[in-house]
């Protein structure tokens, strides 16, 4: 059951956008290229075991916040900041302009992945 006094939502929204900041600058930070010797083909930036971690921390993070404040506010507080961080950093070192599309897709997929997440946490919850 969520906590309703506001000071509670305060800290926990708080604590969940910077969980979410920590998760991208601790699983999102090796953006390297790995270049197959035998065939030349590039792969990355990001590994499928760095992307993984990276859901597996995010789904923890909106559980946990669905839990304990309005499943809304779960969402917003681990989407937001997330994009954030990952737009920061590839605004940095993109001179395409494509990471504006990237942000869109991290927005996106985060807000949508964070509204099943909370959607089922909340229907797991339920009184039977």
């Amino acid at each position: 059951m969520t906590n309703r006094n506001p000071s509670f939502i305060a800290l926990g929204t708080f604590t969940l956008a910077a969980l979410a900041v920590a998760t991208w600058w601790a699983l999102g930070q090796d953006t390297s290229r790995t270049v197959d010797p035998a065939t030349g083909d590039v792969s990355g930036p990001y590994g499928p075991v760095q992307v993984i971690a990276c859901v597996v921390a995010l789904v923890g993070l909106v559980v946990i916040g669905s839990v304990l404040l309005p499943a809304w506010l779960a969402v917003l507080g681990v989407a937001l900041p997330f994009t954030a961080a990952w737009t920061v950093e590839a605004a940095s070192s993109d001179d395409s302009g494509l990471w504006a599309v990237g942000a869109i897709l991290v927005l996106v997929g985060t807000l949508g992945g964070g509204t099943i997440v909370a959607a089922i946490t909340r229907r797991l919850m339920r009184p039977r």
